[in-house]
């Protein structure tokens, strides 16, 4: 998705870490897919990991 490489792109070096490391954390790929699913709407508004609505 060229949006969200974009919006990735925009994020701040510590938020786009964040997600990498949380990202790459787990052992199958499906719990990866997941997570990257999970967040992709975040990323896309700018919001950090670990940031509050």
């Amino acid at each position: 998705m060229p949006a969200l490489k974009e919006a990735f792109k925009k994020l701040t070096p510590g938020r786009q870490r964040a997600y990498l490391l949380y990202f790459a954390a787990p052992k199958q790929s499906k719990t990866r897919v997941a997570r990257i699913d999970k967040y992709t709407d975040r990323i896309l508004d700018g919001i950090g990991l670990n940031d509050r609505f």
